[in-house]
């Protein structure tokens, strides 16, 4: 059995979609916040001050419910594992959000679950079957679409967006394996606590951190309270349908935010982008449709 596996919990398909829908929600509108401080903060202070007020969200929401108990550290090295991947893919994530448009980072964030497909059989010996070598096919497909790569032109912020879906990718797989043995309160709990860990390591290294003033404030808050909403919708909807049913309700973000880009700061709408985008779901659907064996290892995660 993979670290991706599914377990034998029943599925609650309607719930599964509407916590779904509350992730989708939280990481676009986390997405705008991001943009909002992009000319303030570096990503490494984001990621600590939105570490910060999601551990004082998660502990506090916690306490409020009895579930203290539930954290435990006898897993805390994959606990580790898991958040340094994420750590480096959500860092990768708020540089691109800085740098490019709306669209395109979340057109190339979706190929996470193509770089589950091309790493499992390095990592778990699974065979490259048909369905998911022409999934894996469209999605390199869908990249080229949405990049239309120039070497003289290829900036950081666009390889930053194709890097953090490899990232995310390896982070997905550790949740939903951790998803099997642990709660989502003692995820959660130690999400926030490494996160704040590294960020506090990175960004303040050099003794200076940019500290919140009374326009900021507001945007750092709303990133650590949609941190916590997106990863507990995320993992909740893990917990209650299998994988391959829960992430292709995700693609709905690339039409919402571009619609966002567009009407918020101006962003033209890519016609390049929703076909690239629309080519890399084709694949993870034929994956889907005609693998469901390997269609079941697919997780999708992230910010």
């Amino acid at each position: 059995m993979t670290l991706a596996a599914q377990t034998d919990a029943p599925i609650r398909p309607v719930a599964a979609v509407l916590w779904m829908l509350g992730s989708i929600a939280s990481f676009s509108i986390m997405a705008i916040a991001v943009r909002a401080l992009g000319d303030r903060y570096d990503t490494f202070e984001v990621m600590t001050y939105r570490s910060a007020i999601s551990m004082v969200l998660v502990v506090v929401g916690a306490a409020v419910l009895g579930r203290l108990g539930d954290i435990r550290a006898n897993r805390i090295q994959r606990h580790f594992l898991r958040n340094v991947l994420h750590f480096t893919g959500q860092n990768l994530w708020f540089y691109a959000m800085m740098t490019v448009p709306l669209a395109q980072v979340f057109a190339l964030e979706f190929t996470s679950p193509i770089w589950i497909i091309l790493l499992s059989p390095l990592v778990f010996g699974e065979k490259l079957t048909a369905p998911r070598l022409i999934a894996a096919t469209l999605g390199f497909a869908g990249i080229l679409i949405v990049t239309r790569p120039d070497f003289d032109t290829l900036n950081a912020g666009t390889m930053a967006a194709i890097a953090c879906g490899v990232f995310f990718a390896a982070t997905a797989l550790m949740t939903k394996s951790l998803t099997r043995a642990e709660t989502i309160v003692s995820i959660l709990f130690w999400l926030t606590v490494m996160q704040l860990t590294f960020g506090l390591i990175i960004a303040g290294y050099d003794g200076d951190i940019t500290l919140p003033n009374a326009q900021t404030l507001p945007w750092l808050a709303l990133i650590g309270l949609t941190g916590v909403s997106a990863h507990l919708s995320l993992t909740t909807a893990l917990s209650l349908a299998p994988a391959s049913f829960i992430f292709p309700i995700d693609f709905i973000r690339l039409p919402l935010i571009a619609l966002v880009g567009a009407l918020a700061y101006g962003e033209a709408v890519d016609p390049f982008v929703i076909a690239g985008g629309a080519v890399i779901f084709a694949g993870n659907w034929i994956n889907l449709a005609f693998g469901p064996k390997a269609g079941a290892q697919l997780v999708k995660p992230q910010g």
